[in-house]
């Protein structure tokens, strides 16, 4: 967790995924792309027939979706820094380097990454519950937002992402959660305060503990220079979570004050997760969700407020079950 950017799968052969999640947005907002290279390790029995490297890649705009394949032997990645290679495709703390029949070119991070803090009282995103080995998954925030610069062969047309803005994350371990509710968006059109750096990121899922299960939950606000923090492990609240058809309805109190979210959901593309088998098509997810958002300190003014554009919003598994599990 000390490195949650790095590569955490040397030396392990069977039952294991690792994926980096690479946000790529225009500065018009007209081109909405995600990028996923990873690598997957099947379980004992397998002989290796579902061993493999990919890069996901996502028009968020369209839902359009592809999963290109690679052999694992065209995967590397660094075990001390963000530093990812599959096949002729290259991502680094500087940028990407894609060769896709999708995308093709380079984007440069015109600023640095801004990760969620590692500390030694709070290491990384997960808390101490990144420190537990048996975790089924784990998660980190690489970047909550960066400019890019450059352009990539979007299709074959040239197309400038110059102004536009990035976001990263990842995640490791055995498999996905069997269900989950995963939202993220770093383009706030605020009514009330400012919204020109800020950046969200919420999940909230079943979590696998000794022989039982709990709902587990990480929100983290960040705007005005300063993260925001609702999470299971440090003890804020959940007041309302409703899932239906059209929408995620969340509220969420801690020590930063209330968070209230309204997520409009919408149709996607289908993207790959890994299960305990096999990497498994699964979800829909789209970079065309619309998060309505209202955070007030604990006396109850209004810090921001307004609409988070641009929002990746997944909606997975038995939703049931994660409802009816306590908090």
């Amino acid at each position: 967790m000390r490195s949650p950017e790095a590569f955490h799968g040397h030396g392990v052969t069977q039952g294991f995924f690792e994926g980096w999640y690479i946000k790529l947005v225009s500065a018009d907002r007209h081109q909405r792309w995600a990028v996923i290279p990873g690598v997957f390790r099947g379980l004992a029995g397998d002989e290796g027939e579902r061993d493999e490297a990919f890069v996901q890649v996502l028009d968020g705009l369209t839902g359009r979706s592809w999963y290109h394949r690679f052999e694992v032997a065209e995967f590397a990645a660094s075990a001390h820094a963000f530093d990812v290679q599959v096949g002729p495709n290259r991502f680094r703390p500087d940028g990407v380097t894609l060769d896709l029949p999708q995308l093709c070119g380079r984007i440069d991070y015109a600023t640095p990454l801004v990760p969620w803090p590692v500390t030694l009282r709070e290491p990384g995103i997960m808390g101490w519950y990144g420190l537990v080995p048996f975790m089924e998954c784990f998660h980190g925030i690489v970047s909550f937002g960066h400019e890019l610069g450059g352009a990539l062969e979007v299709e074959g047309a040239a197309t400038s992402f110059d102004g536009g803005r990035g976001y990263i994350e990842k995640d490791w371990g055995r498999a996905f959660p069997s269900g989950y509710v995963w939202m993220a968006s770093n383009h706030i059109d605020a009514t009330t305060g400012d919204g020109a750096d800020a950046s969200l990121i919420a999940s909230v899922a079943v979590i696998p503990w000794l022989g039982r299960a709990f709902r587990g939950s990480i929100v983290g606000l960040r705007h005005s220079g300063r993260l925001h923090r609702w999470t299971t492990y440090n003890r804020s609240k959940e007041r309302r979570l409703e899932i239906d058809d059209t929408h995620v309805r969340w509220s969420v109190e801690g020590p930063d004050g209330m968070l209230e979210l309204d997520a409009e959901r919408v149709r996607g593309g289908l993207l790959h997760a890994p299960l305990r088998t096999a990497m498994h098509q699964r979800v829909e997810e789209t970079l065309d969700a619309r998060v309505m958002l209202r955070h007030r300190d604990v006396d109850g003014r209004v810090l921001l407020e307004g609409i988070a554009e641009c929002a990746g919003l997944e909606v997975f598994g038995d939703t049931d079950r994660l409802l009816a599990l306590k908090a």
